[in-house]
């Protein structure tokens, strides 16, 4: 049996339901943080709350996605376990480096418009 395709389905299942959540967590309570910045202008703070959580899932739903073509062949269930666990946390990872990103910019540069 072909471990690969067992992995595939973890990885995308872990990776959609991980990637969903935080995807609709930051976005209810991004809500908040950019009416702050655009006290002046709620439906572009609406605006740009949703091109942030379009912007999300599309990074990282596509960055899933091309990862699958550099994965080796899975002989154990202990490489498919090693293996699923190292990709969804730098997934997790990534989320984390570009959640912060995203709050710096808008943090620094909102304020100048």
């Amino acid at each position: 049996m072909n471990l690969n395709i067992i992995a595939y389905i973890s990885y995308f299942t872990l990776t959609a339901i991980i990637i969903l959540y935080v995807g609709r967590v930051c976005y209810t309570n991004g809500d908040v943080f950019i009416k702050n910045l655009l006290p002046n202008n709620i439906v572009l703070a609406n605006q740009v709350n949703k091109v942030l959580l379009i912007g999300y899932y599309l990074l990282n739903i596509g960055y899933c996605a091309i990862t699958i073509i550099s994965w080796d062949r899975i002989d154990s269930t202990l490489k498919l376990i090693e293996i699923v666990s190292y990709k969804v946390s730098f997934i997790v990872l990534l989320i984390g480096i570009v959640h912060y990103f995203n709050i710096y910019i808008l943090k620094n540069y909102i304020h100048k418009l």
